[in-house]
């Protein structure tokens, strides 16, 4: 797992700014539906408290309910895909790709690997879930 103290990040431009203070899990790639539509392939992210998330500059972020269960954050002009979390959660994921490295992260497993997309397979020895954490 990563010790690493205050990773940033941010969208696509620079607009939302984050700092992550410590994460709580390593990177898990997660191939349902709702993921690939809304990145274009699979998602990688990794996880934070919200009280270990700071926003440096969101002002522009906003919120779409992806589900009864969920809601997605992104930057609204450059469309940057940055944060999902659980209505109610103490903690948020947090993309892997808008995080300024180093950030001693690893993948460690997949999850809903059943709906992945065909046009690309899954040949690692990570483990597979039919649901996240």
């Amino acid at each position: 797992m990563n010790d690493a103290k205050n990773v940033t990040g941010s969208c696509l431009c620079g607009v939302v700014k984050f700092n992550v203070k410590k994460f709580t899990r390593p990177v898990t790639a997660c191939h349902c539906q709702q993921c690939r539509k809304i990145s274009g392939n699979f998602v990688a992210a990794t996880r934070s408290k919200n009280t270990e998330l700071e926003m440096i500059s969101d002002e522009t972020l906003s919120w779409y309910r992806s589900s009864e269960e969920a809601e997605r954050g992104f930057f609204r002009v450059c469309g940057g895909n940055l944060f999902w979390r659980e209505i109610g959660s103490d903690a948020t994921s947090i993309m892997a790709g808008p995080l300024d490295g180093p950030t001693g992260l690893v993948t460690s497993a997949h999850i809903y690997d059943e709906d992945a997309g065909d046009y690309y397979e899954l040949n690692d020895d990570f483990p597979r879930f039919l649901q996240g954490d």
